[in-house]
């Protein structure tokens, strides 16, 4: 599932309907304007999301609102926790680093 995840969000146009999605759920025609690209591509793009679980489709009357689901996103950010904590660890060192730099500085003048 991880995978496909990935292979699905390395797409830049269903990461931009993703983005649009993330705060309200849209149709697909205003996915459309919004983005500029068709009609059967939009659709196109909603289904392979659709399918990998990363967003979900009510009927309201007529339309058909597509919005974002969290949980694989939770899959994906747990994965890429370990990899937060090694830059930060990074940077916590290079921040040390500066700060010895300079107080070095300070302590030649």
């Amino acid at each position: 599932m991880m995978t496909s995840t990935f292979e699905v969000l390395a797409e830049p146009n269903r990461r931009r309907i993703l983005d649009e999605l993330r705060n309200q759920e849209r149709p697909v025609n205003d996915l459309v304007e919004i983005l500029g690209i068709s009609q059967p591509g939009v659709s196109r793009h909603l289904r392979v999301l659709r399918e990998a679980g990363l967003v979900e489709v009510r009927r309201d009357a007529q339309r058909r609102l597509y919005r974002v689901r969290s949980e694989p996103l939770r899959e994906i950010d747990a994965w890429l926790q370990p990899y937060r904590q090694f830059w930060n660890d990074r940077l916590d060192a290079l921040e040390a680093h500066l700060d010895r730099e300079k107080e070095r500085e300070h302590s030649d003048e």
